[in-house]
């Protein structure tokens, strides 16, 4: 049985209503209306169908004195769907099992990207994925999405323009005025009226129009739309808090550094920092904007911020997580006194983290360092005594650069000493990416570690950061405090199996047991020393997905364990305005540092240093009192992650796009003209090339090479004539022509312009007998 009940005119969604049943305490439905907000007959009407059918599917049971309760149902797998162009569906599930095949006839008019539950109905095997059917559908991911206007017979439909959305909506007759004529593309902005149920289609509206060729602000516009992220609603009213004096540390005679890549004026404020050697190593202060401080935990604003949970660039133009005002009283500035939350970590040569301590404090940042200075610091001559003239601002603190690279060099070390993959995929430097081009200082866009740049100060901000978020992921595990950490999944083994067969067959040194693939920090010392190095790596960054938050809800028992650093994960809480993760995070960081209790009682006149690393230990009191740790643990739930970790999916899917678009852009004055590139993907349907500085990625495909019949050699991931024995693999050099540019898709046609071979200097005869004029085509095959 498949129930659908949350469509856009409801007030509330089936996770909302289960999320507010108890599977131990029954509520009253007048209370469970209530905290719905739902005030009218119509919307109780549809809360009473809702619980019928949830009732029916056993997800809840009403008692006699009308009291809701949540019904265990183990056999129920929480998930969120994901679809592919071809038909291929499976439900990804929360609890990180494995994913559940979804046959089209069982996903009952669930879409891409909705939350379902589902019920496995066939076991899998050792190279079979579980297979199942959609029982409830939770919480639609799709409101609205982008499409075409098409006529099917007498009626008018949107053809959705992601191709992972299986379906078609029917519009009203006005929507004839949106149908593409010859001469152009018309694309539109489709609202989702109803969802399809029982033998009933789906219904929408074109809310408006889009303009394919307006430029850039009309393509961040139409990328926003596809992405559901256009509409933003306004902030509510409420004033910006000062923090409080009391109980900071003053730091304002440290020389701290502002580290920062981004030019953009409405870019998030990011951390300051200040290093020192020490012992063979180094005493790194890191002091984040408090933004936690800035507002009430709970108030409108707070609840506002979650619905927005992150800040978003789009190259030329940030859309920020946090109000101007928040922004502008938190953003540090040279020379200026401001408010933060620092942590001091002792790091030694092998970049350990051997010592650390929270606390508020006061700081007054001496300079900034930007992209100029660190490319005039790296052109200069090591032994050179002048100083070029964008370094002479910054003259004071070339000593403290240079430790800070070490510092950071010993963190990425350590790193990849305990397991990290590094890869060097930096994008395009295109200026019309914008802040894009630089690294993402939270290093929470991707599973891997980036290779520092030296020149990027985002880059060396990098490794620092993870360090803070690693000292924090401890300290709060020791003291049993709830957090959100960032986790991330094991490699997929049949990718990285794939990868190794590509180096295997490029002739490099790698080794295959038939015990299992080798991990990815194999492949990594394999590729260093290759040519086809950034092909490579890309194709291995395809195992590693990207970063989950996860909530960690642990049980205030005060007592003492043993928490090693291999088994705790990292919590990030320095860049709390780029997510509302981060911003949790330093809620619970400020609970601790202003709320709880250091000492058993007031007769004890010495306090213990509840920021300090190691205080867990001597911790033998309750830490907060019953309303402190209530309003603690209301800070983190495994509902909100979930939204944050949809929220978080969109926006890297949206930067993805970002970048698409923009190569695309730049490839549109290539049409016609010849290229060098390299092949960056083999398919059995053609090869995909990156061409030129800006990287853009088109496909051959194997219809074009009508040279010969080529064969796909699945097993060496390669395309090979059978008559010319020409070979296409991944990191070959090939010379291309740029055929079509399709901006909205990001697909662009490419076709291979031949190098001269052996048979060129044959005789024209002995050529036409050679080629013929028959159809060419591919086989498949596994030698």
């Amino acid at each position: 049985m498949q129930a659908e009940f949350d469509n856009p005119t409801m007030k509330f969604s089936v996770a909302d209503l289960l999320d507010h049943l108890s599977f131990d305490q029954p509520i009253p439905k007048a209370t469970l209306a209530k905290i719905l907000k739902l005030t009218n007959k119509a919307d109780k009407d549809r809360l009473d169908f809702a619980l019928d059918g949830l009732s029916k599917l056993g997800l809840l049971s009403r008692q006699e004195d009308d009291g809701l309760q949540r019904d265990r149902c183990e056999d129920l797998l929480d998930a969120r769907l994901r679809c592919s162009s071809k038909g291929f569906c499976f439900a990804i599930r929360d609890d990180g099992g494995d994913d559940i095949y979804i046959r089209d006839h069982q996903l009952n008019h669930a879409w891409n990207g909705d939350r379902v539950l589902v019920r496995v109905t066939r076991e899998g095997g050792r190279r079979r994925s579980p297979e199942g059917g959609v029982q409830c559908i939770l919480e639609r991911g799709t409101k609205s999405l982008l499409a075409q206007v098409e006529r099917q017979q007498d009626r008018l439909v949107a053809a959705p323009l992601d191709d992972r959305m299986l379906t078609s909506i029917e519009l009203p007759a006005e929507a004839e005025q949106h149908l593409p004529d010859e001469s152009a593309t018309s694309v539109v902005e489709v609202k989702i009226d109803r969802y399809p149920v029982a033998q009933h289609s789906a219904q929408g509206h074109v809310a408006r129009p889009l303009p394919l060729h307006a430029g850039p602000a009309a393509d961040r516009d139409l990328l926003l739309t596809k992405a559901g992220l256009h509409e933003r609603p306004s902030a509510p009213r409420g004033s910006v808090k000062s923090p409080a004096s009391k109980g900071r540390t003053d730091l304002t005679e440290q020389p701290s550094l502002l580290l920062s890549s981004w030019q953009r004026s409405d870019a998030p404020p990011l951390p300051a920092v200040h290093v020192e050697a020490r012992d063979g190593g180094s005493r790194l202060w890191l002091h984040a904007p408090s933004v936690a401080e800035r507002f009430g935990q709970g108030n409108s604003l707070d609840l506002w911020l979650r619905e927005r949970a992150e800040a978003i660039c789009m190259g030329e133009q940030w859309l920020p997580l946090l109000t101007p005002a928040i922004t502008k009283a938190c953003r540090f500035k040279e020379g200026e006194s401001s408010d933060a939350l620092t942590v001091r970590l002792d790091i030694d040569a092998k970049g350990n983290l051997t010592d650390w301590e929270f606390m508020l404090s006061t700081i007054r940042p001496v300079v900034g360092i930007s992209v100029t200075q660190l490319l005039a610091l790296a052109e200069r001559k090591p032994k050179s005594r002048s100083i070029p003239a964008a370094l002479k601002s910054i003259k004071e603190q070339l000593g403290q650069l240079q430790t800070l690279f070490f510092c950071a060099d010993c963190l990425i070390a350590h790193e990849r000493s305990t397991g990290s993959v590094a890869l060097d995929l930096r994008p395009p430097q295109m200026d019309a990416l914008g802040d894009l081009r630089w690294a993402d200082p939270s290093g929470q866009s991707h599973r891997w570690v980036d290779v520092i740049d030296r020149t990027d100060p985002n880059s060396i901000l990098q490794p620092l950061l993870r360090a803070a978020d690693r000292a924090w992921g401890q300290h709060c595990a020791a003291l049993h405090l709830p957090g959100i950490s960032r986790v991330s999944s094991e490699p997929e083994t049949a990718v990285l199996t794939e990868v190794a067969k590509t180096a295997v067959a490029l002739d490099l040194p790698l080794e295959l047991d038939e015990d299992g693939s080798p991990t990815a920090q194999e492949l990594i010392t394999v590729f260093a020393e290759s040519d086809q190095r950034r092909v490579l790596e890309q194709q291995l960054s395809h195992a590693l997905a990207h970063p989950q938050f996860q909530a960690e809800i642990r049980p205030q028992d005060h007592t003492n364990d043993n928490h090693l650093e291999s088994d705790t994960p990292p919590v990030p809480w320095c860049c709390a305005s780029l997510s509302y993760a981060q911003l949790a995070n330093q809620q619970i960081i400020l609970s601790l540092l202003r709320d709880g209790k250091g000492r058993p009682n007031v007769r004890q006149k010495e306090s213990l240093n509840l920021g300090r690393r190691g205080c867990a230990e001597q911790l033998k009191w309750a830490l907060f009192t019953g309303a402190q740790e209530e309003k603690l643990t209301s800070i983190v739930n495994h509902r909100q992650v979930q939204r944050l970790n949809s929220r978080r999916r969109r926006v890297l899917e949206l930067q993805r796009d970002l970048l698409a678009m923009v190569q695309a852009r730049s490839a549109e004055p290539l049409v016609g003209q010849d290229a060098e590139g390299r092949v960056s993907g083999v398919q059995s349907y053609g090869f995909f090339v990156e061409v030129g500085e800006t990287r853009v990625e088109g496909l051959v495909h194997v219809s074009s090479l009508n040279d010969d019949w080529y064969e796909y050699r699945s097993r060496q991931n390669r395309l090979v004539g059978r008559k010319n024995r020409r070979v296409y693999q991944l990191g070959d050099k090939v010379h291309v022509r740029v055929i079509k540019v399709d901006v909205l898709r990001n697909q662009i046609d490419l076709e291979v312009i031949p190098e001269p071979s052996a048979e060129d200097y044959l005789s024209s005869d002995n050529k036409a007998m050679g080629r013929g004029d028959r159809p060419m085509a591919v086989s498949l095959s596994d030698d």
